[in-house]
């Protein structure tokens, strides 16, 4: 069973598309026209000037997309029902690290564009850039750290890649792990952790300790002691990046 299929329900509301991401993420996919988005869920990042594809093998996920957006396959990263070089650009946004075989989804990905691949990804050389992980749930970051791939890695996988930083405005409107950096009550609302799959996939109660530390640093001030120096800043580098690929 898809990961999503457990922990998907609800995305939609938790995880709507960030302007500023999506313009990124525009830019990264250039002149494409048609894109395959793998890993679509509810069908955010899906622009409306190209025509998109949308690819995701969980159910719970797909029967959350609007009436208006684009059609949908319940198919798997590695086996993408499209002949080769059939669409201009393949789009992956937060979601290698969900992959059965991520060898073969990247090798899939390349086999179905003409031209390139766009993937934003989390790197795991950036694992103490956050507060959250590494003050209250470093149990989420060595999970991630596990899971999501290096540069390097994508480097060997996606030959000719080039690699830019994702900074995180203060204000992201799209509620995955790192979007509340400068929030910091937001992670202790239960509907909003239910849209990061850090906190889904966790063992029942693992999270409790830093939930309870995390509430008490800010009621009696040690939060914003220690980085209250963030208000100031209008986005961060979480360690979010696009990897774009030429074909």
């Amino acid at each position: 069973m898809p990961v999503y299929d457990q922990i998907g329900h609800g995305y939609a509301t938790t995880r709507q598309p960030d302007p500023r991401i999506a313009q990124a993420i525009r830019r990264a996919l250039g002149g494409a026209r048609r894109v395959v988005n793998v890993g679509a869920g509810a069908g955010s990042y899906e622009s409306a000037d190209v025509t998109i594809v949308a690819v995701d093998a969980s159910y719970a996920m797909l029967r959350q997309r609007a009436p208006d957006t684009a059609p949908a396959v319940q198919a798997a990263a590695e086996h993408l029902p499209l002949r080769a070089d059939a669409v201009d650009a393949a789009l992956a946004v937060l979601t290698l690290h969900h992959w059965d075989e991520l060898e073969a989804g990247l090798a899939e990905l390349r086999r179905v564009v003409r031209d390139r691949v766009v993937v934003v990804t989390w790197d795991p050389a950036a694992r103490d850039a956050f507060w959250l992980t590494t003050d209250y749930f470093p149990e989420i970051v060595e999970f991630d750290v596990r899971r999501f791939p290096r540069m390097e890695q994508l480097a060997r996988q996606l030959p000719g890649v080039t690699v830019e930083p994702l900074l995180i405005p203060h204000d992201c409107q799209d509620g995955f792990l790192g979007a509340f950096w400068r929030r910091p009550e937001a992670y202790l609302d239960p509907g909003i952790r239910r849209g990061m799959s850090g906190f889904a996939q966790l063992p029942t109660g693992a999270a409790d300790a830093g939930l309870a530390r995390l509430a008490d640093d800010l009621k009696t001030g040690r939060w914003t002691a220690q980085f209250g120096g963030l208000i100031a800043l209008d986005s961060a580098d979480l360690g979010y990046r696009v990897v774009v690929a030429r074909k």
